[in-house]
């Protein structure tokens, strides 16, 4: 499945960073796709990406946590293309969260992370499954953190953060159950979980959007994350948490045993 002429994929929140990345690897491998953000700019995202690869690109303005606008994008998805085969629930909400925040700071923040990295990872896949049954099977990569796998170094799991981690821990539910469930209609469900990455996002966390040396040097590239989704798409395995560990090479390791498929 290294070429995907033909294939049809769908990505959340691909306005920058990683999303962009699935979205680029997606298009220059021959598929059609189309990427939707909250952010404006996905439309020249889409644009570039579209000039590079020579392949459709159809973007949106759209919010995963809003049932409308997940409606309107699957709706929009069968318009342009007549279906769907890949799947790349991206989108997701970052902030820090200590336990003993305000009561209503503590609720805010859980509608604002849950919201996009829970509610709307299951709004969109539950609306694009019977996309993927029409074509007698497809893919959905759910994107996680290394954080839900066995640690590899320190700083892993950071305790300001419970709200983000907890979202992506439910995630493992999603990737395990779907996956079972799916098998019968020929749908995969993985999760790709990675470290710190070179994006917008990492780079936000500093002053000055700069990388700490020590960082730099090791942190992970998206474009070697978006080989990583394409080497997991021609794999064929399903029901996993594929992880990639900054410092280390990135690709898909040997299958996992099956009672360790998901957290390692």
């Amino acid at each position: 499945m290294s070429d995907l002429a033909g294939k049809v994929a769908l990505v959340s929140g691909a306005a920058q960073g990683l999303g962009e990345a699935y979205a680029r690897a997606l298009s220059a491998a021959g598929a059609s796709v189309c990427v939707f953000d909250v952010q404006p700019q996905v439309h020249e995202t889409a644009a570039a990406i579209a000039a590079a690869t020579g392949h459709p690109v159809h973007a949106m303005v759209a919010d995963v946590a809003s049932r409308e606008d997940v409606e309107r994008v699957v709706a929009t998805v069968v318009e342009q293309f007549g279906g769907l085969d890949i799947l790349v629930n991206n989108a997701g909400n970052w902030r820090r969260t200590p336990v003993d925040s305000a009561w209503q700071q503590a609720l805010d923040d859980w509608d604002y992370i849950m919201d996009t990295n829970l509610k709307g990872v299951l709004m969109l896949s539950r609306a694009c499954v019977p996309l993927l049954q029409r074509r007698g099977g497809g893919d959905i990569v759910n994107i996680s953190t290394y954080y839900v796998l066995p640690a590899r170094s320190d700083g892993t799991n950071q305790p300001d953060t419970d709200l983000y981690n907890a979202s992506k821990w439910a995630l493992n539910a999603f990737t395990d159950d779907w996956s079972k469930y799916l098998a019968k209609d020929n749908i995969r469900v993985n999760g790709l979980c990675m470290g710190a990455t070179d994006t917008p996002m990492l780079r936000g966390f500093f002053p000055d959007g700069e990388l700490p040396p020590e960082l730099a040097a090791n942190v992970l590239s998206s474009a070697a994350l978006g080989q990583q989704l394409l080497d997991l798409l021609a794999d064929g395995r399903s029901g996993e948490n594929i992880g990639a560990w900054v410092g280390e090479p990135v690709g898909i390791p040997p299958l996992a045993a099956a009672h360790r498929k998901v957290t390692g």
